[in-house]
């Protein structure tokens, strides 16, 4: 584990010694604080559900373009300068290498969204705010990023050209969020398949405050699966 954490930190330290950190960050937390207070003070009431909830135009959706845009140099980069080979020449496996790099990446999508809890605190000093829904929609957002990001990674370690790493994660993260909606055009009898296999499904059940462990399962299976699938891409590419 010490080595992923080492991976972790070189991709951290990488990501704010470029300017890539701060413009991330900052344009979301612009955007993401303009959607939320424009719905805010129309709703007039003191909530945090439409910050949450998933919709195209909501910070979740924001996170759909961003981390690919994150993720995508993390293994292409690597591939296409060729320090991949030298990296795993190291005393360091394959599924070290990746869960760094996945942790390095995670790492700037959890400060982003960590900083938004200034919303919640100047919300809370107009209004009675319930810091239950709060604190479960934080979670599923937390679990919902981790997802994106894992997708990411999976993304950059099957080519070595960022952009297409870039374009495929956005396609399959994009699919995933909005596949949910596809059940009012199909016939009922998928309609439970689309809601499960949906991102936005599963965040928006967070989002009301309800903590299910089917949602919980869902976002960590993702996870698992998609940095299962990193490990066995990138060693292929050098067994």
């Amino acid at each position: 584990m010490s080595k992923s954490l080492a991976i972790a930190k070189r991709e951290l330290r990488s990501y704010f010694d470029s300017p890539t950190a701060y413009i991330v960050v900052v344009a979301f937390l612009l955007v993401a604080g303009w959607m939320y207070f424009s719905s805010l003070f129309l709703s007039g009431r003191a909530d945090m559900r439409t910050f949450f909830a998933p919709s195209p135009f909501s910070p979740s959706m924001m996170l759909v373009v961003i981390i690919p845009a994150i993720t995508m140099r993390l293994v292409a980069e690597e591939r296409k300068s060729g320090t991949i080979e030298l990296l795993t020449t190291l005393p360091i496996t394959d599924t070290q290498v990746i869960l760094g790099k996945y942790l390095g990446a995670l790492g700037l999508v959890f400060f982003g969204i960590l900083l938004t809890l200034l919303y919640p605190i100047a919300v809370s000093t107009i209004g009675e705010l319930d810091w239950g829904p709060v604190i479960t929609g934080y979670a599923g957002l937390l679990l919902f990023a981790g997802a994106l990001s894992a997708i990411g990674v999976l993304c950059s370690t099957i080519t070595d050209n960022q952009i297409v790493a870039f374009i495929l994660g956005f396609t399959l993260c994009a699919a995933l969020y909005f596949i949910y909606y596809l059940q009012f055009f199909m016939p009922q009898s998928i309609a439970p398949v689309l809601e499960y296999i949906s991102t936005s499904f599963h965040l928006d059940n967070l989002a009301r405050g309800v903590i299910d462990t089917r949602d919980v399962l869902y976002y960590m299976s993702l996870i698992v699966g998609a940095l299962f699938l990193s490990v066995r891409s990138l060693a292929r590419q050098h067994a």
